[in-house]
């Protein structure tokens, strides 16, 4: 889930930090913990998690379709389709693969410098708005659905297959789409907790006491 937008550097040290009252660094900490909050659990996110999982599907639904290719050639000629359908497969899962993980170690920074910048004070009513409770619920809901459809693929799918009736290359693909599907939704699942936890433990949990750093 990568993004374009930089990320905001962690705040300084004690021993140098200069805002001239704690209003001034209130303000500042509200601006950066705003930014974070939508770069780690905004709705876009959620939408960009959602759009390189359906591409990464689509990747393997190419290459679940070159294994039924090659499970249906009867010789040399008729594997040629299959081929270049595993190759236009690898060609899309892979990138999207790599990019999901690139997303994933964004989102440890990100999640580290909000643990950082809350951390600097407590503002329980400038903070409210950086709990988002309805964006929470959204994420726990899309990647509870997205976990259960995905724990049906890997589980529910090769159970019920029937020896005859469905064939190997036909399980193996639909086995993939559910992993993708579960991968996805746990990925989810850890960050809406995440921020949850965040906003109890740093922003509701936070002891009141002046800032190192601060004159005023």
């Amino acid at each position: 889930m990568p993004s374009r937008s930089p990320l905001p550097p962690p705040p300084p040290p004690a021993e140098i930090r200069t805002w001239p009252d704690r209003d001034a660094l209130l303000r500042d900490r509200a601006v950066v913990l705003g930014e974070l909050v939508r770069m780690f659990i905004g709705p876009a996110r959620l939408g960009v998690l959602l759009m390189w999982t359906g591409i990464a599907a689509l990747g393997w639904s190419l290459v679940g379709s070159a294994l039924l290719m090659f499970e249906d050639a009867y010789d040399a000629l008729a594997v040629v389709p299959g081929v270049v359908c595993l190759a236009v497969g690898a060609a899309v899962l892979v990138p999207a693969a790599v990019l999901l993980a690139v997303g994933v170690a964004r989102d440890v920074r990100v999640h580290g410098l909000l643990v950082e910048w809350g951390g600097l004070d407590h503002d329980p009513a400038g903070d409210l708005p950086l709990r988002r409770p309805r964006a929470s619920v959204a994420w726990l809901l899309t990647s509870f659905a997205l976990c259960a459809a995905g724990l049906f693929g890997c589980v529910a799918v090769p159970g019920a297959a029937r020896a005859g009736q469905e064939t190997y290359g036909l399980v193996v693909w639909l086995m993939g789409l559910g992993f993708l599907a579960w991968l996805a939704g746990l990925t989810g699942l850890v960050k809406a907790f995440a921020h949850r936890r965040w906003a109890l433990r740093v922003l509701v949990g936070a002891p009141t006491c002046r800032p190192a750093g601060v004159d005023g």
